[in-house]
């Protein structure tokens, strides 16, 4: 952590009682000028910090954003989130971190925005990001795996994110084969993965996330008021996105370590314990045909496995999914 983080931990760690000037330029080795110019830095990016005479500094109030700064206090992980890149508005988050990753960006790199005007998802749909009310991130990783493990990554970041959502809020989103996390029925988070590898290894995995965290029913657009819902709708109070990608990094980071450790068995149990695909009816749209039956379950290869009527397993590698 840089100073200006260090303090602000210390900050955020006091909840609300006063920090001597003092005894932070004494832990941090430096002078009370450089204390003072890291307050006015936080001050700026919206803090508000009361100084009291005789005591210290009291962190008064904190601005919703997902800054560095911010997230890192809350961060409890090895590698994954250690370098983050904030942007207030970007095109698409994902569009940066494949170009970082090509330029060598390290594992765990998160490129993280307030507002996407050019997000997206799965085929190259748009994905409405809504300016400070979401979580709109990239995370670049580099799994010591052959290509043919990458596609699980999908199925791996679902399972994270449920159950950091879980986690933060007793809320239990269910996953909709293969990246979609729903609430009664409505979605809420889509995740895009896209690989960097050579024929024999995996260069770079980029894990694009977006999750609607405090958007009002209003916030979304009239044509998908019916179709999408954010955390802050379904628990009725606004949620700490800073936390909550720290949180997601944590169990992204675990549980990527349990894949390549151990295989996809033990995220397979997780990820099917979550999922409202499995034992229903659905219908899948592949680019050729059209497939209806019951999902049975999935491979070790994160393949959708579908009965039909007439008794046929069919594998689907990749489809869009809808539950009749």
């Amino acid at each position: 952590m840089t100073n200006k983080e260090k303090i602000l931990s210390q900050l955020l760690v006091a909840k609300g009682e006063p920090i001597s000037g003092q005894k932070l330029a004494d832990e941090l080795s430096i002078s009370r000028t450089m204390i003072w110019k890291h307050l006015k830095a936080l001050e700026e990016e919206g803090y508000v910090i009361e100084a009291v005479k005789k005591k210290g500094y009291i962190l008064i109030s904190t601005p919703d954003i997902v800054s560095k700064e911010r997230i890192t206090t809350y961060l409890q992980t090895l590698q994954l989130g250690h370098n983050i890149l904030y942007y207030p508005v970007c095109d698409s988050t994902q569009n940066i971190a494949t170009e970082k990753a090509r330029n060598g960006a390290s594992h765990g790199t998160v490129i993280i925005t307030e507002q996407q005007s050019a997000g997206r998802g799965r085929l190259e749909r748009a994905w409405d990001s809504s300016a400070n009310k979401g979580i709109w991130m990239s995370v670049v990783i580099r799994p010591e795996i052959s290509p043919h493990m990458a596609p699980q990554f999908t199925l791996v970041s679902a399972v994270a994110i449920t159950k950091a959502i879980e986690e933060m809020t007793d809320i239990v989103p269910e996953i909709k084969w293969p990246n979609d996390l729903l609430i009664n029925g409505k979605k809420m988070t889509g995740i895009l993965t896209e690989l960097q590898a050579d024929m024999d290894r995996v260069q770079s995995i980029i894990i694009g996330i977006g999750v609607n965290v405090n958007q009002e029913l209003e916030s979304f657009d009239q044509s998908i008021q019916s179709i999408a819902t954010s955390l802050k709708i379904e628990t009725g109070h606004e949620i700490n996105r800073a936390a909550l990608v720290a949180k997601i990094l944590f169990y992204l980071e675990k549980y990527s370590t349990i894949y390549v450790e151990k295989g996809f068995e033990p995220i397979k149990l997780l990820w099917e314990s979550y999922s409202c695909t499995i034992g229903k009816r659905v219908r899948a749209t592949l680019l050729r045909e059209t497939l209806e039956g019951i999902a049975i379950g999935i491979t070790n290869d994160g393949v959708l496995q579908l009965r039909l009527d007439n008794g046929e397993i069919r594998g689907i590698y990749s489809a869009d999914i809808h539950l009749t």
